[in-house]
């Protein structure tokens, strides 16, 4: 079974991102924003807020320090030094979850971090460092240094598939600075071939192996609101909460 979800909550000060409210009754999970990529003190409570309105789980969303960059910019750093970057991050999310009386349901590095961890041991083992504070499940790709490393580490795993991104021929993800407009129907096509066959087409035409226990939405996709309408419809008889 799958669940959708959708990386959000990154409005900050007075800049909106996203139709969050438009998408939380969409989706299970929010991946929301821990202030480092996207997000403040005040967006992300009431993105806890709106997701407790609709019944909607919270996870944290930590990110690369690169809020000029939206964390989309790949930078040095030690795992020591990456480690308390995430705790710090999901520190604060656990904060508001715990104002509002819900739990912190699980960790999905943002952008250039969930790319990284995918390759490098020693940034999957960071992340993996701050999720033994949290002790809850962990998202990433499947075939990847996540599942390889967050597993090995004893952490539960749920592998992600991405509606609105497109596909390497080695099965990764290709991470833009800026998403464009994504069509509807191709991307609820993906998502159902994802689920019933385990395989997307990559950008040069290559069938790659892929798991969709989590279908990703990115709330800064233009049509954001569309595709998870589509996308919901189409796979419902498949999803958890279905």
């Amino acid at each position: 079974m799958t669940i959708i979800n959708c990386d959000m909550g990154e409005s900050f000060g007075l800049w909106k991102i996203g139709d969050d409210a438009g998408l939380m009754p969409l989706i299970d999970v929010a991946n929301v924003a821990c202030g480092f990529h996207a997000s403040d003190f005040n967006h992300m409570r009431t993105t806890v807020q709106l997701a407790k309105k609709h019944g909607v789980k919270v996870g944290a969303h930590p990110s690369l320090p690169d809020l000029q960059g939206f964390g989309r910019r790949e930078m040095k750093i030690g795992r020591e030094e990456l480690a308390n970057c995430i705790i710090y991050q999901i520190g604060a999310l656990s904060g508001f979850l715990k104002a509002e009386g819900m739990e912190l349901n699980h960790i999905k590095p943002h952008g250039s971090l969930y790319g990284m961890a995918a390759r490098m041991e020693d940034i999957a083992h960071a992340v993996a460092d701050a999720a033994d504070v949290f002790r809850v499940p962990l998202m990433g790709m499947a075939g990847t240094l996540h599942e390889q490393v967050y597993t090995a580490r004893g952490h539960g795993f749920i592998s992600e598939f991405y509606a609105d991104l497109d596909y390497n021929d080695e099965g990764g993800v290709i991470i833009t600075r800026e998403h464009a407009a994504t069509d509807e129907d191709h991307a609820a096509q993906a998502c159902l071939r994802a689920i019933r066959e385990g395989k997307v087409t990559s950008v040069n035409g290559k069938d790659v192996t892929v798991r969709a226990d989590a279908i990703c939405v990115h709330s800064d996709t233009p049509n954001a609101v569309a595709v998870a309408r589509r996308v919901r419809a189409a796979v419902e008889p498949y999803l958890t909460s279905a």
